[in-house]
């Protein structure tokens, strides 16, 4: 828990900076940023769903403005909406870097993984302005702390020396999300995330800079985009992705709402079929929030996805296959050898 947080007055724009060769047209709606001391920087989770105990969220609300993501009800608890005010009212911790350091230099600490992040995007576009994520990476780096990434922002390229340096030692890997092979699906339901394109290239960027990577193929959206799974698969794996992993979507609470309301305005010709569809793998249900039931389908559509996303992984050699591996270890590269006239030389 933390103070209220404090609106700033003049926030910085990420889109004017050292940057800002990775960010995209900014969004037509006003930004509102607020600032918070956080007393602690890592989340302790014990849902059985996800395979992760520690997260680290430098930052509440998201300008992604994807419809689907399950974040949005948190936002309620600081007294905004989970519509456009998760959107444009971004909460910056802005004692993030400071806060984790602490933590990790306690006895007690046990180094066990963090994921970057449980909720938000950790390099969404103001993390070009406040660093945050970048600086964490440094502390992770000074304590030999084994982390994993999950972002759909190329931004992430920007750390891509000390995300290189990490994973020289085992440390470090990194997930892009990219539910959507289709540009013009990702930007109606994801609209001011990079488009996938940009998502593939950042894939290529890590890998080629020795960083372990993977792609993340939620959420699964029945009726949308379950036919583009082998194409997303094909073209990670070419851009050097090692790991992948799927979840069905989820809408809880508020986010439902906002989910519906994005999908019929910007694809009404798919929306009942996607409605319909998303209910027919819930068994009728429209949300569920028990645990072990509420990230998984279950019916003959789903087996029928599942077994067409394990089927393409294992045929394009992808390892660790599952519905969620993010933090599971993986072995680094393995260096270049040296030719033989080089050790003498």
């Amino acid at each position: 828990m933390s103070a209220r947080p404090r609106r700033v007055e003049n926030p910085p724009n990420p889109w004017l900076g050292a940057h800002v060769e990775w960010l995209d047209e900014p969004p037509p709606v006003e930004l509102a940023v607020y600032e918070e001391d956080a007393r602690e920087i890592l989340a302790e989770n014990d849902s059985p769903d996800v395979p992760f105990r520690w997260s680290l969220n430098p930052y509440r609300g998201c300008q992604h403005a994807c419809a689907y993501c399950y974040a949005r009800p948190y936002h309620e608890l600081l007294g905004f909406g989970a519509g456009t005010d998760f959107d444009s009212r971004i909460v910056v911790k802005r004692n993030a870097v400071e806060r984790l350091a602490a933590t990790l230099a306690k006895r007690t600490w046990k180094r066990e993984s963090i994921a970057f992040s449980g909720a938000t995007d950790c390099y969404q576009p103001l993390e070009a302005s406040y660093g945050l994520t970048g600086g964490c990476l440094e502390v992770c780096e000074r304590a030999e702390q084994p982390l994993g990434i999950v972002t759909k922002s190329a931004l992430v390229r920007r750390d891509v020396d000390v995300l290189a340096r990490l994973a020289r030692r085992g440390l470090a890997k990194v997930f892009v999300s990219i539910p959507f092979a289709d540009a013009a699906q990702a930007r109606a339901l994801e609209p001011w995330a990079p488009e996938p394109a940009k998502r593939f290239e950042t894939l290529r960027a890590l890998s080629d800079a020795g960083v372990p990577t993977g792609v993340s193929l939620s959420p699964l959206i029945p009726g949308l985009n379950e036919a583009q799974i082998p194409e997303i698969l094909a073209r990670a794996k070419d851009a050097g992705a090692r790991q992948a992993f799927m979840i069905l979507l989820r809408l809880p609470s508020s986010v439902r709402p906002v989910f519906e309301a994005r999908l019929r305005d910007a694809l009404p010709e798919r929306a009942e079929r996607v409605l319909a569809a998303w209910s027919e793998l819930r068994a009728g249900q429209r949300s569920r929030s028990d645990f072990g039931t509420r990230m998984r389908g279950e019916g003959p559509r789903w087996e029928a996805i599942r077994r067409l996303y394990e089927l393409t992984a294992r045929r394009l050699g992808y390892v660790g296959i599952g519905e969620d591996r993010r933090l599971e270890p993986l072995e680094p590269p393995e260096p270049e050898r040296p030719r033989q006239g080089e050790l003498f030389g």
